[in-house]
Protein backbone atom coordinates (compact mmCIF):
# COMPACT_ATOMS: atom_id res chain seq x y z
CA UNK A 1 0.00 0.00 0.00
CA UNK A 2 1.34 3.42 -0.90
CA UNK A 3 2.29 6.00 1.75
CA UNK A 4 -0.36 8.38 0.32
CA UNK A 5 -3.08 5.78 0.86
CA UNK A 6 -1.96 5.20 4.45
CA UNK A 7 -2.01 8.95 5.10
CA UNK A 8 -5.53 9.32 3.73
CA UNK A 9 -6.78 6.47 5.88
CA UNK A 10 -5.19 8.05 8.94
CA UNK A 11 -6.86 11.38 8.17
CA UNK A 12 -10.23 9.72 7.66
CA UNK A 13 -9.87 7.87 10.96
CA UNK A 14 -9.07 11.12 12.76
CA UNK A 15 -12.13 12.74 11.21
CA UNK A 16 -14.29 9.91 12.48
CA UNK A 17 -12.89 10.37 15.99
CA UNK A 18 -13.69 14.07 16.04
CA UNK A 19 -17.07 14.15 14.32
CA UNK A 20 -18.41 10.67 14.91
CA UNK A 21 -18.39 9.78 11.23
CA UNK A 22 -16.13 9.83 8.21
CA UNK A 23 -17.14 10.32 4.60
CA UNK A 24 -14.85 9.35 1.76
CA UNK A 25 -16.44 7.97 -1.39
CA UNK A 26 -15.46 7.60 -5.00
CA UNK A 27 -17.37 8.94 -7.98
CA UNK A 28 -19.49 6.19 -9.51
CA UNK A 29 -18.77 7.39 -13.01
CA UNK A 30 -22.38 8.36 -13.66
CA UNK A 31 -21.79 12.05 -13.01
CA UNK A 32 -24.48 12.01 -10.34
CA UNK A 33 -23.80 13.13 -6.78
CA UNK A 34 -24.85 10.19 -4.62
CA UNK A 35 -24.06 11.83 -1.26
CA UNK A 36 -26.90 11.90 1.23
CA UNK A 37 -28.57 15.30 1.72
CA UNK A 38 -27.36 17.46 4.58
CA UNK A 39 -29.11 17.21 7.92
CA UNK A 40 -30.42 20.25 9.74
CA UNK A 41 -29.26 20.26 13.35
CA UNK A 42 -29.64 22.83 16.16
CA UNK A 43 -26.67 25.12 16.77
CA UNK A 44 -24.87 24.55 20.07
CA UNK A 45 -23.56 28.05 20.78
CA UNK A 46 -24.87 31.55 20.03
CA UNK A 47 -23.32 34.95 20.78
CA UNK A 48 -25.29 38.21 20.92
CA UNK A 49 -24.12 41.80 21.39
CA UNK A 50 -26.20 44.73 22.61
CA UNK A 51 -24.87 48.31 22.24
CA UNK A 52 -24.86 50.81 25.11
CA UNK A 53 -28.50 51.97 25.06
CA UNK A 54 -28.38 55.73 25.69
CA UNK A 55 -26.45 58.72 26.98
CA UNK A 56 -29.61 60.28 28.42
CA UNK A 57 -30.22 60.40 32.17
CA UNK A 58 -33.92 59.96 31.33
CA UNK A 59 -33.45 56.63 29.56
CA UNK A 60 -35.33 53.56 30.76
CA UNK A 61 -34.15 50.35 29.10
CA UNK A 62 -35.76 46.91 29.06
CA UNK A 63 -34.00 43.72 27.94
CA UNK A 64 -36.05 40.68 26.94
CA UNK A 65 -34.43 37.30 26.29
CA UNK A 66 -36.12 34.35 24.61
CA UNK A 67 -35.15 31.02 23.07
CA UNK A 68 -37.83 29.17 21.09
CA UNK A 69 -38.29 25.46 21.71
CA UNK A 70 -36.25 23.60 19.07
CA UNK A 71 -36.77 19.93 18.26
CA UNK A 72 -33.56 17.95 18.68
CA UNK A 73 -31.82 20.56 20.81
CA UNK A 74 -29.78 19.58 23.84
CA UNK A 75 -31.91 19.29 26.96
CA UNK A 76 -29.21 21.05 28.96
CA UNK A 77 -27.70 24.47 28.43
CA UNK A 78 -27.57 27.96 29.82
CA UNK A 79 -27.22 31.55 28.67
CA UNK A 80 -26.16 34.85 30.17
CA UNK A 81 -26.32 38.45 29.09
CA UNK A 82 -23.95 40.59 31.11
CA UNK A 83 -21.76 43.68 30.96
CA UNK A 84 -18.46 43.51 29.15
CA UNK A 85 -16.64 43.60 32.51
CA UNK A 86 -18.37 40.38 33.47
CA UNK A 87 -17.54 38.76 30.16
CA UNK A 88 -13.81 39.45 30.63
CA UNK A 89 -13.35 36.78 33.25
CA UNK A 90 -16.57 34.86 32.73
CA UNK A 91 -17.66 35.56 36.27
CA UNK A 92 -14.72 33.59 37.73
CA UNK A 93 -12.20 34.61 40.34
CA UNK A 94 -12.48 36.35 43.67
CA UNK A 95 -14.09 39.78 43.82
CA UNK A 96 -15.20 42.12 46.51
CA UNK A 97 -18.85 42.93 47.18
CA UNK A 98 -18.76 45.99 44.92
CA UNK A 99 -17.55 43.92 41.96
CA UNK A 100 -20.14 41.24 42.59
CA UNK A 101 -22.89 43.85 42.54
CA UNK A 102 -21.56 45.47 39.39
CA UNK A 103 -21.23 42.18 37.58
CA UNK A 104 -24.61 40.73 38.35
CA UNK A 105 -26.14 39.63 35.01
CA UNK A 106 -28.65 42.10 33.61
CA UNK A 107 -30.73 39.21 32.29
CA UNK A 108 -30.50 35.54 33.28
CA UNK A 109 -32.34 33.64 30.52
CA UNK A 110 -34.68 30.82 31.46
CA UNK A 111 -35.39 27.53 29.73
CA UNK A 112 -36.50 27.57 26.06
CA UNK A 113 -40.09 28.69 25.58
CA UNK A 114 -40.13 31.15 28.47
CA UNK A 115 -39.06 34.79 28.02
CA UNK A 116 -37.34 36.70 30.78
CA UNK A 117 -36.87 40.46 31.18
CA UNK A 118 -34.48 42.80 32.95
CA UNK A 119 -34.28 46.57 33.31
CA UNK A 120 -31.75 49.34 33.70
CA UNK A 121 -31.91 53.14 33.67
CA UNK A 122 -29.84 56.25 33.17
CA UNK A 123 -26.95 57.24 30.93
CA UNK A 124 -24.35 54.81 32.26
CA UNK A 125 -25.88 51.52 31.11
CA UNK A 126 -23.09 49.63 29.30
CA UNK A 127 -22.98 47.50 26.21
CA UNK A 128 -23.75 43.84 26.86
CA UNK A 129 -22.17 40.61 25.69
CA UNK A 130 -24.25 37.45 25.71
CA UNK A 131 -23.53 33.77 25.19
CA UNK A 132 -25.96 30.85 25.03
CA UNK A 133 -24.96 27.20 24.91
CA UNK A 134 -26.71 23.87 24.51
CA UNK A 135 -30.49 23.97 24.46
CA UNK A 136 -30.69 27.74 24.97
CA UNK A 137 -28.60 28.51 21.87
CA UNK A 138 -30.85 27.73 18.83
CA UNK A 139 -32.71 30.90 17.90
CA UNK A 140 -31.70 32.83 21.03
CA UNK A 141 -33.07 36.38 20.72
CA UNK A 142 -32.58 39.46 22.90
CA UNK A 143 -34.48 42.71 22.37
CA UNK A 144 -33.18 45.98 23.84
CA UNK A 145 -35.90 48.65 24.10
CA UNK A 146 -35.20 52.13 25.49
CA UNK A 147 -37.69 54.90 26.24
CA UNK A 148 -36.27 58.42 26.42
CA UNK A 149 -38.71 60.97 27.84
CA UNK A 150 -37.21 64.16 26.38
CA UNK A 151 -34.27 65.68 24.52
CA UNK A 152 -32.45 64.65 21.36
CA UNK A 153 -33.55 61.16 20.37
CA UNK A 154 -36.57 61.20 22.66
CA UNK A 155 -39.09 58.44 22.05
CA UNK A 156 -38.75 54.70 21.65
CA UNK A 157 -35.44 53.15 20.55
CA UNK A 158 -35.32 49.44 19.88
CA UNK A 159 -32.68 47.03 18.63
CA UNK A 160 -32.53 43.27 18.28
CA UNK A 161 -29.11 42.39 19.71
CA UNK A 162 -26.96 40.95 16.94
CA UNK A 163 -24.38 38.24 16.39
CA UNK A 164 -20.76 39.29 15.76
CA UNK A 165 -19.68 39.59 12.12
CA UNK A 166 -16.96 41.08 9.93
CA UNK A 167 -18.81 43.50 7.61
CA UNK A 168 -21.79 45.85 8.00
CA UNK A 169 -23.62 48.34 5.73
CA UNK A 170 -25.74 51.17 7.17
CA UNK A 171 -27.55 53.26 4.53
CA UNK A 172 -29.63 55.97 6.22
CA UNK A 173 -27.16 57.56 8.61
CA UNK A 174 -26.57 61.32 8.55
CA UNK A 175 -24.30 64.17 9.64
CA UNK A 176 -26.86 66.86 8.80
CA UNK A 177 -27.61 69.71 11.21
CA UNK A 178 -29.95 68.42 13.90
CA UNK A 179 -28.73 64.82 13.64
CA UNK A 180 -26.37 63.18 16.12
CA UNK A 181 -25.37 59.75 14.84
CA UNK A 182 -22.98 57.32 16.50
CA UNK A 183 -21.61 54.02 15.26
CA UNK A 184 -21.32 51.51 18.12
CA UNK A 185 -18.75 48.71 17.94
CA UNK A 186 -18.69 45.84 20.47
CA UNK A 187 -15.93 43.23 20.61
CA UNK A 188 -16.89 39.94 22.35
CA UNK A 189 -13.55 38.17 21.95
CA UNK A 190 -10.30 37.80 23.87
CA UNK A 191 -8.24 39.65 21.26
CA UNK A 192 -8.56 43.17 19.87
CA UNK A 193 -10.54 43.85 16.69
CA UNK A 194 -9.28 46.31 14.07
CA UNK A 195 -11.86 47.96 11.83
CA UNK A 196 -12.17 50.54 9.07
CA UNK A 197 -15.17 52.89 9.02
CA UNK A 198 -15.98 54.44 5.64
CA UNK A 199 -18.59 57.12 4.95
CA UNK A 200 -20.25 57.63 1.55
CA UNK A 201 -22.34 60.69 0.69
CA UNK A 202 -24.10 61.96 -2.42
CA UNK A 203 -20.78 62.61 -4.18
CA UNK A 204 -18.96 59.48 -3.07
CA UNK A 205 -16.52 58.62 -0.29
CA UNK A 206 -15.89 61.31 2.32
CA UNK A 207 -12.23 62.01 2.96
CA UNK A 208 -11.18 60.96 6.44
CA UNK A 209 -8.35 59.08 8.09
CA UNK A 210 -9.92 59.02 11.54
CA UNK A 211 -11.97 55.93 10.72
CA UNK A 212 -9.02 53.88 9.47
CA UNK A 213 -7.61 51.15 11.67
CA UNK A 214 -9.86 51.73 14.68
CA UNK A 215 -8.92 49.32 17.46
CA UNK A 216 -11.62 47.91 19.73
CA UNK A 217 -10.02 46.19 22.75
CA UNK A 218 -11.22 42.76 23.93
CA UNK A 219 -14.62 42.65 25.64
CA UNK A 220 -15.26 46.36 25.21
CA UNK A 221 -17.51 48.68 23.25
CA UNK A 222 -16.64 51.90 21.44
CA UNK A 223 -18.99 54.58 20.11
CA UNK A 224 -17.80 57.06 17.50
CA UNK A 225 -19.67 60.22 16.57
CA UNK A 226 -19.96 60.29 12.78
CA UNK A 227 -19.42 64.05 12.62
CA UNK A 228 -15.94 63.52 14.11
CA UNK A 229 -15.03 61.21 11.24
CA UNK A 230 -15.83 63.87 8.64
CA UNK A 231 -16.71 67.57 8.77
CA UNK A 232 -18.95 67.30 5.68
CA UNK A 233 -22.66 67.78 6.35
CA UNK A 234 -24.60 65.05 4.56
CA UNK A 235 -28.34 64.44 4.74
CA UNK A 236 -27.92 60.85 3.60
CA UNK A 237 -24.90 58.74 4.46
CA UNK A 238 -23.97 55.12 4.02
CA UNK A 239 -21.66 53.81 6.72
CA UNK A 240 -19.49 50.81 5.92
CA UNK A 241 -17.80 48.93 8.76
CA UNK A 242 -15.16 46.48 7.56
CA UNK A 243 -13.23 44.35 10.04
CA UNK A 244 -9.54 43.83 9.29
CA UNK A 245 -9.00 41.39 12.14
CA UNK A 246 -11.31 39.80 14.66
CA UNK A 247 -15.07 40.25 14.67
CA UNK A 248 -17.59 42.51 16.39
CA UNK A 249 -21.15 43.72 16.59
CA UNK A 250 -22.09 47.04 15.00
CA UNK A 251 -25.11 49.35 15.00
CA UNK A 252 -25.77 53.03 14.31
CA UNK A 253 -27.70 55.14 16.80
CA UNK A 254 -29.41 57.94 14.91
CA UNK A 255 -30.72 60.79 17.07
CA UNK A 256 -32.68 63.78 15.78
CA UNK A 257 -33.46 67.06 17.54
CA UNK A 258 -37.02 67.21 16.17
CA UNK A 259 -38.09 63.67 15.23
CA UNK A 260 -36.68 61.56 18.03
CA UNK A 261 -34.43 58.69 17.07
CA UNK A 262 -33.83 54.98 16.85
CA UNK A 263 -31.27 52.32 16.06
CA UNK A 264 -30.29 51.72 12.44
CA UNK A 265 -29.27 48.08 12.19
CA UNK A 266 -27.20 46.66 9.36
CA UNK A 267 -28.99 46.20 6.06
CA UNK A 268 -29.06 42.87 4.29
CA UNK A 269 -25.94 42.09 2.27
CA UNK A 270 -25.68 43.83 -1.13
CA UNK A 271 -28.09 42.22 -3.61
CA UNK A 272 -29.85 43.11 -6.84
CA UNK A 273 -33.31 42.41 -5.38
CA UNK A 274 -34.28 43.72 -1.94
CA UNK A 275 -37.33 43.76 0.33
CA UNK A 276 -37.84 46.37 3.07
CA UNK A 277 -40.71 44.82 5.06
CA UNK A 278 -43.44 46.34 7.18
CA UNK A 279 -43.41 50.11 6.76
CA UNK A 280 -46.00 51.41 9.28
CA UNK A 281 -49.30 52.15 7.57
CA UNK A 282 -49.61 55.56 9.28
CA UNK A 283 -46.16 56.77 8.19
CA UNK A 284 -46.26 60.50 7.40
CA UNK A 285 -42.86 60.51 5.66
CA UNK A 286 -40.72 57.75 4.15
CA UNK A 287 -37.21 58.39 2.81
CA UNK A 288 -35.47 55.64 0.86
CA UNK A 289 -31.66 55.62 1.03
CA UNK A 290 -29.61 53.41 -1.32
CA UNK A 291 -25.97 52.68 -2.08
CA UNK A 292 -24.17 50.43 -4.53
CA UNK A 293 -20.70 49.34 -3.38
CA UNK A 294 -19.48 48.20 -6.79
CA UNK A 295 -18.22 50.20 -9.74
CA UNK A 296 -21.46 50.02 -11.72
CA UNK A 297 -24.54 52.25 -11.56
CA UNK A 298 -27.81 50.57 -10.57
CA UNK A 299 -31.29 51.21 -11.95
CA UNK A 300 -34.07 49.84 -9.81
CA UNK A 301 -37.81 49.43 -10.14
CA UNK A 302 -39.62 50.59 -7.00
CA UNK A 303 -42.84 48.86 -5.99
CA UNK A 304 -44.95 48.64 -2.86
CA UNK A 305 -46.36 45.29 -1.77
CA UNK A 306 -49.74 46.41 -0.38
CA UNK A 307 -52.62 44.30 1.02
CA UNK A 308 -54.10 44.12 -2.49
CA UNK A 309 -50.89 43.45 -4.45
CA UNK A 310 -47.83 45.12 -5.97
CA UNK A 311 -48.29 48.76 -6.92
CA UNK A 312 -45.91 51.40 -8.28
CA UNK A 313 -45.69 54.64 -6.28
CA UNK A 314 -46.69 57.56 -8.51
CA UNK A 315 -43.67 59.61 -9.49
CA UNK A 316 -41.23 57.06 -8.10
CA UNK A 317 -41.41 54.25 -10.61
CA UNK A 318 -37.62 53.85 -10.77
CA UNK A 319 -34.52 55.11 -8.99
CA UNK A 320 -30.99 55.55 -10.37
CA UNK A 321 -28.11 54.87 -7.97
CA UNK A 322 -24.67 56.06 -9.02
CA UNK A 323 -21.77 53.76 -8.27
CA UNK A 324 -20.11 54.53 -4.93
CA UNK A 325 -22.58 57.31 -4.10
CA UNK A 326 -25.48 57.45 -1.65
CA UNK A 327 -28.90 58.27 -3.11
CA UNK A 328 -31.88 59.51 -1.07
CA UNK A 329 -35.47 59.62 -2.33
CA UNK A 330 -38.47 61.10 -0.52
CA UNK A 331 -41.46 58.79 -0.99
CA UNK A 332 -43.83 60.83 1.18
CA UNK A 333 -46.86 59.03 2.61
CA UNK A 334 -46.25 56.06 0.33
CA UNK A 335 -48.28 53.55 2.35
CA UNK A 336 -51.41 55.73 2.34
CA UNK A 337 -52.92 54.13 5.42
CA UNK A 338 -52.30 50.52 4.43
CA UNK A 339 -49.70 47.92 5.30
CA UNK A 340 -46.79 47.97 2.86
CA UNK A 341 -43.31 46.71 2.06
CA UNK A 342 -40.93 48.21 -0.48
CA UNK A 343 -39.73 45.84 -3.19
CA UNK A 344 -36.66 46.83 -5.23
CA UNK A 345 -35.77 44.93 -8.41
CA UNK A 346 -33.40 45.72 -11.31
CA UNK A 347 -34.88 47.36 -14.40
CA UNK A 348 -32.21 45.80 -16.58
CA UNK A 349 -28.93 44.28 -15.41
CA UNK A 350 -28.50 43.08 -11.85
CA UNK A 351 -26.28 45.30 -9.69
CA UNK A 352 -25.91 44.66 -5.91
CA UNK A 353 -27.18 47.47 -3.67
CA UNK A 354 -27.93 48.08 0.00
CA UNK A 355 -30.96 50.03 1.20
CA UNK A 356 -32.98 51.26 4.17
CA UNK A 357 -35.89 53.63 4.75
CA UNK A 358 -36.25 56.27 7.43
CA UNK A 359 -39.86 56.40 8.58
CA UNK A 360 -41.57 59.28 10.42
CA UNK A 361 -44.86 58.97 12.29
CA UNK A 362 -46.90 61.78 13.79
CA UNK A 363 -46.96 65.49 13.03
CA UNK A 364 -45.66 68.73 14.49
CA UNK A 365 -43.97 68.39 17.87
CA UNK A 366 -45.09 64.77 18.24
CA UNK A 367 -43.09 63.29 15.38
CA UNK A 368 -40.95 60.20 15.89
CA UNK A 369 -38.62 58.37 13.52
CA UNK A 370 -37.39 54.82 13.00
CA UNK A 371 -35.69 52.74 10.31
CA UNK A 372 -36.55 49.70 8.21
CA UNK A 373 -33.46 48.21 6.53
CA UNK A 374 -33.60 45.71 3.69
CA UNK A 375 -33.95 42.29 5.29
CA UNK A 376 -33.39 38.63 4.54
CA UNK A 377 -36.47 36.35 4.57
CA UNK A 378 -37.88 34.65 7.66
CA UNK A 379 -36.59 31.36 6.29
CA UNK A 380 -37.36 28.39 8.52
CA UNK A 381 -37.96 30.50 11.62
CA UNK A 382 -37.54 34.01 13.02
CA UNK A 383 -38.22 35.39 16.49
CA UNK A 384 -38.73 38.82 18.01
CA UNK A 385 -39.00 39.48 21.75
CA UNK A 386 -40.54 42.24 23.89
CA UNK A 387 -44.00 42.29 22.36
CA UNK A 388 -46.69 44.03 24.37
CA UNK A 389 -50.46 43.75 24.34
CA UNK A 390 -52.10 46.39 22.11
CA UNK A 391 -48.69 47.87 21.19
CA UNK A 392 -47.44 45.28 18.68
CA UNK A 393 -48.02 45.13 14.91
CA UNK A 394 -46.68 42.16 12.94
CA UNK A 395 -46.28 42.67 9.17
CA UNK A 396 -45.89 39.66 6.84
CA UNK A 397 -44.99 40.03 3.17
CA UNK A 398 -44.89 37.46 0.36
CA UNK A 399 -43.43 39.44 -2.53
CA UNK A 400 -43.16 36.43 -4.85
CA UNK A 401 -45.24 33.29 -4.39
CA UNK A 402 -48.06 32.97 -1.89
CA UNK A 403 -47.01 31.51 1.44
CA UNK A 404 -48.39 30.03 4.62
CA UNK A 405 -46.80 30.90 7.98
CA UNK A 406 -47.32 29.86 11.57
CA UNK A 407 -47.00 32.49 14.29
CA UNK A 408 -46.57 31.46 17.93
CA UNK A 409 -46.89 33.77 20.91
CA UNK A 410 -44.86 32.58 23.88
CA UNK A 411 -45.92 32.77 27.48
CA UNK A 412 -45.41 36.17 29.07
CA UNK A 413 -42.41 37.14 31.16
CA UNK A 414 -44.67 37.16 34.21
CA UNK A 415 -47.28 34.61 33.16
CA UNK A 416 -49.63 33.52 30.39
CA UNK A 417 -50.35 30.59 28.08
CA UNK A 418 -48.77 30.33 24.58
CA UNK A 419 -51.01 30.71 21.54
CA UNK A 420 -50.58 29.91 17.83
CA UNK A 421 -52.20 31.08 14.59
CA UNK A 422 -51.60 30.17 10.93
CA UNK A 423 -51.87 32.73 8.12
CA UNK A 424 -51.93 32.58 4.33
CA UNK A 425 -50.25 35.54 2.65
CA UNK A 426 -51.24 36.11 -0.97
CA UNK A 427 -48.56 36.56 -3.62
CA UNK A 428 -47.27 40.13 -3.95
CA UNK A 429 -48.93 41.37 -0.76
CA UNK A 430 -48.16 42.61 2.74
CA UNK A 431 -50.54 42.05 5.61
CA UNK A 432 -50.58 43.48 9.12
CA UNK A 433 -51.89 40.32 10.81
CA UNK A 434 -53.82 40.03 14.03
CA UNK A 435 -50.97 38.25 15.79
CA UNK A 436 -51.77 35.86 18.65
CA UNK A 437 -51.48 37.07 22.24
CA UNK A 438 -50.90 34.69 25.19
CA UNK A 439 -54.01 33.97 27.21
CA UNK A 440 -53.76 35.58 30.63
CA UNK A 441 -50.73 37.60 29.54
CA UNK A 442 -48.61 39.24 32.20
CA UNK A 443 -45.52 41.17 31.11
CA UNK A 444 -44.16 41.01 27.56
CA UNK A 445 -43.90 38.03 25.21
CA UNK A 446 -42.08 36.73 22.14
CA UNK A 447 -43.41 36.06 18.65
CA UNK A 448 -41.96 33.24 16.55
CA UNK A 449 -42.71 33.13 12.81
CA UNK A 450 -42.22 29.90 10.86
CA UNK A 451 -42.59 29.36 7.12
CA UNK A 452 -44.95 26.42 6.54
CA UNK A 453 -45.17 26.38 2.74
CA UNK A 454 -44.91 28.53 -0.37
CA UNK A 455 -42.39 31.20 -1.28
CA UNK A 456 -40.13 33.39 0.88
CA UNK A 457 -41.75 35.54 3.56
CA UNK A 458 -40.32 38.80 4.88
CA UNK A 459 -41.49 40.20 8.20
CA UNK A 460 -41.12 43.02 10.70
CA UNK A 461 -42.55 44.01 14.06
CA UNK A 462 -43.58 47.56 14.97
CA UNK A 463 -43.70 48.36 18.68
CA UNK A 464 -45.39 51.58 19.78
CA UNK A 465 -44.89 53.52 23.01
CA UNK A 466 -47.16 53.47 26.03
CA UNK A 467 -48.24 57.11 25.61
CA UNK A 468 -51.12 57.28 23.10
CA UNK A 469 -50.54 61.01 22.56
CA UNK A 470 -47.00 60.54 21.23
CA UNK A 471 -46.07 58.74 18.02
CA UNK A 472 -43.18 56.84 19.66
CA UNK A 473 -42.33 53.63 17.83
CA UNK A 474 -39.56 51.28 16.74
CA UNK A 475 -39.37 48.64 13.99
CA UNK A 476 -37.40 45.39 13.97
CA UNK A 477 -37.09 43.10 10.94
CA UNK A 478 -37.31 39.31 11.34
CA UNK A 479 -34.66 37.47 9.31
CA UNK A 480 -33.99 33.76 9.87
CA UNK A 481 -32.71 33.22 13.43
CA UNK A 482 -30.02 30.77 12.23
CA UNK A 483 -30.97 28.35 14.96
CA UNK A 484 -30.30 25.40 12.66
CA UNK A 485 -27.15 24.52 10.74
CA UNK A 486 -26.64 22.12 7.82
CA UNK A 487 -24.42 19.14 8.62
CA UNK A 488 -23.61 16.69 5.79
CA UNK A 489 -24.95 13.18 6.17
CA UNK A 490 -22.31 10.63 5.29
CA UNK A 491 -21.48 6.94 5.43
CA UNK A 492 -18.10 5.42 6.13
CA UNK A 493 -16.56 4.25 2.85
CA UNK A 494 -12.77 3.92 2.74
CA UNK A 495 -12.61 1.64 -0.28
CA UNK A 496 -11.83 4.58 -2.52
CA UNK A 497 -8.51 5.05 -0.69
CA UNK A 498 -7.30 1.68 -1.98
CA UNK A 499 -7.94 2.44 -5.64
Amino acid sequence: MKRTTLSLIACATALAAVTGFAAVSAPDGSGTDTAAPAARLPVERTSLLCPAPSTSDLAETAYTSFTPVTKGADEKGDAELATAETAVDGGKGEKDDKDEKKEKPVVQPKAPGTPVAGKTSGADAPALIGTAEGGTAPGWTVQQTTEVAAGTGRGLQGVNCTAPDTEFWFPGASTATGRTDYVHLTNPDDSAAVVDIELYGKDGALKSTVGEGVTVPPHTSESLLLSTLSEVKETDLTVHVGVRSGRLGAAVQALDDKTGGDWLTAAADPASELVLPGIPKDATAVRLVLFTPGGTDADLKVRLASPSGLITPAGHETVHVKAGMTTGVDLGEVTRGEAGSLVLTPTDRAVPVVAAVRVVRGKGDEQESAFVPASDPVGARATVADNRAKSTTLALSATGEAAQVKVTASAGTEGGTPATKTYTIKAGTTQNVDAPVPAGLKGSYALTVETVSGGPVHASRTLTGSDDDVAAFTVQTLPDDRGMVSVPNADEDLSVLQK
